[in-house]
């Protein structure tokens, strides 16, 4: 088979998962200056390792990854807990950790009685199998901004979302009932590129993992 002479195209979480990518490939060796001179553009060559970057928010990186527009992608697993796309979890990057909670007003009894519990969320599909796996019904409020405002509104009797340091949650008198899913950046591919571009897509994963495993031990 021919080699492909297209460079294979990342697309990164812009912000926090974009800069700790950005230091793992420059830790590999790939010479990452366009990116840190991006200014406004959103799709920047990495030359040395026939690499290319396209900048996006989350849900798009799965989207552009499901859609082979771009042959692999880095995106926190909340993400692709809730769009649950069409493509292929590679490696565990390691950073971005937080966690998905269930988090309610402190002290109240969230698991007491026998009424439907309302639950506000930015992620529905993620609030709904954890319930399902509790066999618990619960009525299910999509929240865009701050869902800490809804159980304090009386909106919801408890909330599901992303804690890291769980400060947010104690200024408002919140609490974590309890643990939902642990959450980290993950390297996603697409399920074509992994056929067609293997071997290119194999060296650099196991780069990748040679890299992380260095850093643990």
């Amino acid at each position: 088979m021919l080699k492909n002479n297209k460079p294979l195209r990342i697309a990164l979480t812009k912000g926090r998962l974009e800069k700790d990518t950005v230091r793992l490939l420059e830790s590999l060796g790939y010479d990452c200056t366009a990116v840190h001179e991006k200014g406004r553009r959103l799709i920047l060559p990495i030359p040395d390792g026939n690499l290319e970057v396209v900048l996006a928010k989350a849900a798009d990186v799965i989207t552009y990854v499901e859609h082979g527009v771009c042959d692999m992608g880095v995106v926190g697993k909340d993400t692709l807990m809730e769009m649950n796309g069409k493509l292929f979890e590679l490696v565990n990057l390691g950073f971005g950790k937080c966690k998905f909670a269930l988090a309610t007003r402190k002290d109240y009894p969230f698991y007491d009685g026998f009424g439907i519990k309302t639950i506000a969320t930015k992620y529905p599909n993620v609030t709904k199998a954890f319930f399902e796996n509790k066999n618990m019904d619960v009525d299910i409020i999509k929240i865009e901004g701050s869902v800490e405002l809804a159980p304090l509104l009386g909106l919801a009797d408890g909330i599901v979302d992303i804690v890291e340091t769980g400060t947010t949650l104690k200024e408002n008198g919140l609490a974590v009932v309890e643990d939902v899913s642990q959450i980290s950046a993950r390297l996603i591919v697409n399920t074509v590129s992994l056929k067609m571009r293997q071997q290119e897509i194999e060296n650099f994963v196991q780069k990748v993992e040679a890299k992380i495993n260095e850093s643990e031990n």
